[in-house]
């Protein structure tokens, strides 16, 4: 049950991020798939392309699970937290001046960067 609201915060924290920026959610699902769930580099990225699967990555989600690289579960509740997260997001993006948002977003991107080129 535990593992389940992990997902589900990852989903929700990727949406508001993915509402409130504009980028996509796998900028932080694969880095906190890797770094919180343990999963390895292919199957976040399998999983992550799961729970986006219909507008973006059929075939090459196909090739992930045809590897053992997807986890479904997690992708399942993700992908619902996700959709509210993104919400949340874009409610907040609206509604703050164009330049908070732009130092907001590169210090995001920063961040991102630096950790997922200096952590293990």
């Amino acid at each position: 049950m535990s593992q389940i609201i992990i997902y589900l915060l990852i989903g929700l924290f990727a949406g508001i991020i993915s509402g409130l920026f504009g980028v996509g959610g796998a900028v932080i699902m694969i880095p906190a798939l890797i770094y919180i769930c343990g999963f390895s580099q292919q199957t976040a990225q399998g999983t992550s392309l799961m729970l986006m699967l219909p507008p973006i990555g059929l075939l090459a989600v196909i090739e992930y699970y045809k590897r053992g690289h997807v986890n479904i579960k997690a992708a399942i509740f993700i992908c619902l937290a996700f959709f509210i997260g993104a919400y949340l997001g874009a409610k907040g993006a609206v509604n703050l001046p164009t330049q908070t948002l732009r130092k907001f977003f590169a210090c995001f991107l920063m961040y991102i960067s630096v950790r997922m080129f200096f952590v293990k």
